[in-house]
């Protein structure tokens, strides 16, 4: 095998499967996200926990990677991307056997704490060892795998989950070691060594970005919980205490440490010295900076919906847990089909060209809901809209992150990848609480309204609606089940479609926007260089380079 560090265009069979590798572990990554909401049900009742900690299990996960990421990517530049993948891989394996036998709600949340460590260790790695391991036309296709694997993983994880319920919860989380082994094997043989860069970790920039980005995700995500202003649930000294909810506060302190970090980062971009956690120069490629802006936006839309999908189709259309799954596999299908399709197609339309394609079957796709959703919907007509969605999420998803990273120098790899990963999972986050806020929030004023021109008191109305919102739509079942409350139960069907279709039309939107951003992106000039290992974006020789 080759000891060059970045392969020729005409890339090699072992490179192709070392992407299988690189995929398997972003895999692992989204899997994660998802299949924990299907098996949390089994959880609580093992463990006996409670709303409190079933809560913490499902988000500790993704508020630990978003914070990671920057310091993460800075630090695959120095150690060396491969092997900080594999280190990443071993520590998500390892997180994963402490889950699956969690004696207590407690431990495994310490676990799902780790699993996150080891999530933003191999996101950010992965997409630097794409990024150094493919050039040329291959390039783009190993891309659109890399993000077909991203919107099939996200499908596969109710079908998994649902799947593995059926047995024991613990198997959600055990499977990953047989997986994590395949890896580390794969990635061993079959990817060459990542050139390193010399020199240190920018220590206080990485507290202030760990703070910054990890206070930033845990408001977005939990402030419908614990309240935008006012307090509805206590944490510490915040809530009754001092009247005041803990979201506020913690946003107040992650734009402090981010400003702050903004700052550092700058001087040390300009006095050089210890290397910066993230190179502000960066920013002076067009593609890097307009890109990362187009993902940002998108990554508000793309994944959502699927927050509230799964409610959606259990509680109102009455789908079992592995019917849920099915479902939306069917976004799988439409990503590796999209995946299959880009192979043909970027050279002639280009990476740009396959984002806003990507955009376009998505906007349709969740259109669909907001047009069509019903207490009835038929299933096929769910198939069809989820069915391009994946398609677009299959080519939007890659592409914007191969437009970024295209013209990265390979000794920021790293970095660049670290960015770009904090900028899609701050967008989906950004876009998990929009989205989330904006489905209850229907749900419980629809349903209010409709219970009262049934005839219902409008304080019962609203103590039924409020009920049912605060159950996430468990509560229809029961309801149903009296004949006193079987009204109820129907108004809330109806409440709860009304509020997927609002959904749906939220997503569109942000995905125009999306498309607009795509705008500011630079059209790639024909002969323009592509960054070689021997330049970085001053044009200056790396001649320090090591490999790991």
């Amino acid at each position: 095998m080759s000891d060059n560090p970045t392969r020729s265009s005409s890339t090699n069979r072992e490179a192709w499967l070392g992407l299988l590798a690189i995929s398997l572990g972003v895999s692992l990554v989204v899997v994660d996200f998802t299949i924990v909401n299907v098996v949390m049900p089994p959880i609580i009742d093992d463990l006996d926990i409670s709303a409190f900690d079933a809560q913490w299990i499902q988000e500790s996960y993704a508020i630990i990677l978003a914070a990671l990421l920057l310091v993460m990517g800075r630090l695959s530049d120095v150690v060396g991307a491969r092997r900080l993948f594999l280190v990443g891989t071993v520590v998500f394996g390892l997180a994963s056997i402490a889950a699956a036998v969690a004696p207590s709600g407690e431990f495994l949340i310490a676990s799902r704490f780790a699993q996150g460590v080891g999530g933003a260790i191999i996101m950010p790695t992965s997409l630097a060892l794409l990024n150094m391991t493919f050039q040329g036309p291959d390039r783009g296709k190993a891309f659109a795998v890399w993000g077909s694997t991203i919107g099939a993983a996200a499908a596969v994880g109710p079908l998994l989950g649902g799947w593995l319920a059926e047995y024991s919860w613990r198997w959600a989380f055990g499977i990953n070691i047989f997986v994590g082994l395949l890896i580390i094997g794969g990635v061993m043989k079959f990817l060459d060594r990542s050139p390193r860069q010399p020199g240190r970790i920018d220590a206080v920039g990485s507290v202030l970005s760990v703070l910054g980005l990890g206070l930033l995700a845990f408001a977005l995500i939990e402030g419908r919980n614990y309240g935008w202003w006012e307090p509805l649930k206590d944490f510490g000294p915040f809530g009754d205490t001092l009247e005041l909810s803990v979201i506020p506060i913690a946003l107040v302190v992650s734009v402090v440490c981010l400003a702050l970090f903004l700052v550092l980062q700058v001087r040390l971009t300009r006095v050089g010295g210890t290397g910066p956690l993230m190179d502000t120069s960066l920013f002076g490629i067009k593609s890097f900076s307009t890109g990362n802006i187009a993902t940002l936006i998108i990554a508000l839309a793309e994944f959502g919906m699927l927050a509230v999908l799964p409610l959606w189709l259990q509680y109102t259309l009455g789908y079992s847990v592995l019917q849920t799954g099915l479902i939306v596999f069917v976004v799988a299908v439409g990503s590796f089909f999209a995946s299959g399709a880009s192979f043909g197609m970027a050279d002639k339309i280009g990476p740009v060209g396959l984002v806003r394609i990507g955009l376009v079957l998505e906007a349709i796709g969740l259109l669909m809901f907001g047009l069509l959703a019903s207490s009835d919907s038929p299933w096929w007509i769910i198939g069809i809209a989820l069915f391009l969605y994946g398609m677009g999420v299959g080519f939007a998803t890659a592409q914007v992150t191969n437009v970024v990273l295209a013209d990265v120098p390979p000794r920021h790899a790293g970095q660049g990848s670290g960015i770009q990963s904090a900028a899609r999972q701050l967008g989906s986050a950004l876009g998990i609480a929009i989205l989330t806020s904006t489905f209850f929030t229907a749900l419980d004023n629809d349903l209010s309204s409709r219970l009262v021109d049934q005839g219902t008191p409008e304080p019962a109305a609203d103590k039924l609606s409020s009920a049912v919102s605060d159950s996430a739509g468990a509560l229809i079942s029961p309801l149903s089940d009296d004949p006193k409350t079987a009204e109820v139960a129907d108004a809330a069907r109806d409440a709860m479609s009304h509020a997927i279709q609002l959904n749906g039309y939220t997503c569109a939107a942000l995905l125009v926007l999306g498309m607009l951003a795509t705008l500011l992106i630079p059209r790639p000039q024909a002969g323009a260089q592509q960054w070689g290992e021997e330049q970085d974006p001053s044009g200056a020789p790396d001649a320090e380079s090591h490999v790991s």
